[in-house]
């Protein structure tokens, strides 16, 4: 209810106001953790360090199932 706007459910059972406003932080954020996953891997060989990589995989594949999904929706 931040903001002065109540977060109302559609009949379709989702919200409205979520949906609107906390798409960009989501995508920011899962900006953030790919960002930290390709420098993890990317400074892996200049560490020597085999565990970066995998570390930068594993953000990697959480960033990637974070991401969304806009070819379902059309």
């Amino acid at each position: 209810k931040s903001r002065g706007v109540q977060a109302s459910k559609s009949k379709d059972g989702s919200y409205s106001y979520v949906v609107c406003c906390c798409r960009k932080k989501c995508l920011l954020f899962n900006d953030v953790v790919l960002i930290v996953a390709v420098l993890h891997t990317g400074f892996s060989k200049r560490a020597k360090s085999f565990e970066m990589i995998l570390v930068g995989r594993f953000l990697e594949g959480i960033g990637a199932g974070r991401a969304p999904h806009y070819s379902m929706l059309m």
